[in-house]
């Protein structure tokens, strides 16, 4: 496995304090689905079904690493575009893994949260994410986020909707609209900012995931398509980000 980091050693070589506390949230662009299966000569169906597995894993690692939040991007605005088969599999699929996963999850101390514009997915599905949500939301062991129908674009513009039409009802001063306000308005107004990102499958970009909340956050590119993603990969690089020094704008003294 090969990494590709973007800080530079002389970064990592003083990690901070915040820093060395290990990164509290951290996100995860699961990449590689169908590259795994097409090597294989397996469809790319095959692939989704073996990231699906893989999540569970890496949920489960998540105590252990004290890792709080976990964000995984399963479903993007742009992936509509794939074939009909492909978006029929995997909303199949959803469907299958909240179905099965549900019980398991909240035995396990796991809350679930979806972020994304829930408008397009199908009312059977829809109803399984709010039953979930619902399930689990006394837990607090692991709060896993499921980015789903998510586009970072799409989600600053319904939030800067939401915000004009407070506006012009009166219910919001726009002298008062900062940062913060706008924050308020995001699918994520109840978590904290990753600290660490991590994308799998040796692509080199954040493909519209997070973009307002990761200002700040440590990016980790990896090779390893997500199906062959371990928790020891996951662990060794949530290890490796107590290297890093985060100043966040700051000069060192």
């Amino acid at each position: 496995m090969f990494r590709r980091k973007v800080t530079d050693s002389a970064e990592a070589a003083t990690p901070s304090p915040e820093a060395q506390q290990g990164p509290r949230h951290v996100a995860v662009i699961m990449d590689g689905n169908g590259r795994w299966a097409q090597a294989r000569g397996r469809p790319r169906l095959f692939g989704h079904h073996a990231g699906a597995k893989r999540v569970r894993e890496i949920v489960n690692a998540c105590p252990d690493l004290r890792v709080k939040y976990l964000t995984v991007f399963a479903f993007s605005t742009e992936n509509w575009k794939r074939t009909q088969t492909e978006v029929a599999g995997l909303m199949s699929l959803f469907r299958r893994y909240i179905s099965k996963e549900t019980r398991a999850l909240r035995d396990e101390g796991v809350r679930v949260r979806f972020i994304g514009d829930r408008m397009r997915l199908d009312a059977k599905l829809i109803c399984l994410m709010d039953e979930l949500e619902t399930i689990t939301e006394g837990n607090d062991r692991v709060h896993l986020t499921i980015a789903l129908n998510y586009g970072s674009r799409d989600e600053v513009s319904r939030a800067i909707k939401h915000l004009a039409e407070d506006v012009a009802a009166g219910r919001l001063d726009p002298a008062d609209v900062d940062e913060e306000t706008l924050t308020k308005y995001l699918d994520t107004k109840v978590l904290p900012d990753p600290d660490l990102v991590i994308r799998t499958s040796g692509e080199a970009r954040i493909s519209n995931f997070l973009l307002w909340q990761s200002a700040y956050a440590e990016y980790e590119f990896v090779d390893t398509l997500w199906p062959d993603f371990t928790k020891d990969i996951f662990a060794g690089i949530v290890s490796g980000y107590g290297g890093r020094d985060r100043r966040f704008g700051g000069a060192k003294p």
